[in-house]
């Protein structure tokens, strides 16, 4: 059976691998794809992420992950060693990894059947099993997504990190790949099945050398006021072809309409702590937006990312971070005003030594 037809139409929504002149197959290379689910009548949420490192097989740290994040900033884990068991789409979003067997599709039933540890993903569909070999918990998901938004505005996609994003200038490269969307489905967690519908979804990916040296993130698509807004922030030090550089922005969907502040279009202003704080204001000549991110220090859970020397426990994360945004006129009129506790959060890279603070001008 074929893959099913693809939904969304976000820019790098396809395998990068390989990458020709600017992503040579000696080059260090991982790709790296994170989905995520909330079900806040349960106040619960959950995250998936997926990864593959020098696919081309051979080298110390070729192989695969993958990892869900769970109620309680639980973690459950497992490596994937063996690359001939991945594989990937180009042209769309669809990958998948499993073992013992040999790589593609399967039709979801079968591969309910016969994986035993192993995921498939697209942009309709987030499947797996495993079990984590420290622990023994299985951990099994099925659900359809349909999704609501993609990335860059309301009738056309775009980019994340702009035209320069297709010569690979960027490192890592970073797309959002949905900032919303709803997911039918299960989700069997520590011998307790979730069933939902229409859950608030996510979606994104990275692909590059390694993870940044120092990054955040906040994100956040469960806002009692508007059940369509999706609102997504982050900042690190980006590799700009041979330098580095603290970037920062902020992506709002809200009322049906998109608004972003990015960097070169916005000015963003940055300070977050190693954990625990993540202040965001930014402004260009119409709009302004602030967020907020708090979590209590005994929150959260380290995850495996990939880096230089393969995968190794460099951030940390939380779905149970108090978000809030407050988007505005420069004139003052309120445009959207709300809060939620099921925001995701996370810090990585470092260490740091205190509060990082930075700006980004126009």
């Amino acid at each position: 059976m074929s893959v099913p037809a693809s939904v969304l139409r976000t820019p790098h929504r396809g395998y990068h691998w390989p990458g020709g002149l600017w992503q040579p197959k000696a080059r260090r290379f991982f790709e790296g794809w994170y989905y995520r689910v909330s079900l806040p009548e349960r106040h619960l949420s959950f995250a998936f992420m997926y990864s593959i490192e020098d696919p081309q097989g051979g080298t110390a740290t070729s192989g695969g992950f993958v990892q869900v994040l769970g109620p309680g900033d639980g973690r459950a884990h497992r490596l994937l060693p063996d690359v001939a068991g991945f594989w990937a789409e180009t042209g769309r979003l669809a990958l998948g990894h499993r073992e013992p067997g040999p790589a593609g599709w399967l039709e979801p039933a079968l591969f309910e059947r016969s994986v035993i540890n192993g995921y498939q993903a697209t942009d309709a569909l987030n499947q797996g099993c495993f079990s984590d070999p420290t622990t023994g918990e299985v951990v099994r998901w099925c659900y359809t997504i349909r999704p609501v938004w993609g990335w860059g505005g309301v009738e056309r996609d775009r980019p994340t990190m702009g035209a320069l994003s297709y010569l690979s200038v960027f490192e890592p490269g970073w797309q959002i790949l949905m900032s919303h969307g709803l997911a039918t489905g299960w989700i069997e967690w520590r011998g307790e099945r979730h069933h939902f519908t229409d859950a608030p979804a996510y979606g994104e990916k990275n692909w590059g050398g390694a993870f940044p040296d120092k990054w955040f993130w906040v994100q956040a698509n469960d806002f009692g006021s508007d059940p369509r807004a999706a609102l997504v922030a982050g900042g690190g030090l980006r590799g700009v072809l041979w330098w580095q550089e603290a970037v920062a922005m902020v992506s709002l969907y809200a009322g049906g309409r998109f608004y972003r502040f990015m960097p070169g279009e916005a000015q963003v202003h940055s300070s977050v702590t190693p954990w625990g704080s993540w202040q965001l204001e930014a402004e260009d000549d119409r709009y302004r937006v602030s967020v907020r991110g708090r979590t209590s220090v005994d929150m959260g859970i380290e995850l495996l990312a990939p880096t230089l020397a393969g995968p190794r426990y460099v951030c940390r994360d939380t779905l149970f971070g108090r978000v809030t945004v407050r988007l505005e006129r420069r004139s003052g009129a309120v445009l959207f005003e709300d809060e939620t506790d099921l925001g995701g959060l996370e810090t990585g890279g470092g260490p740091w030594p205190g509060e990082w603070t930075f700006s980004c001008e126009r």
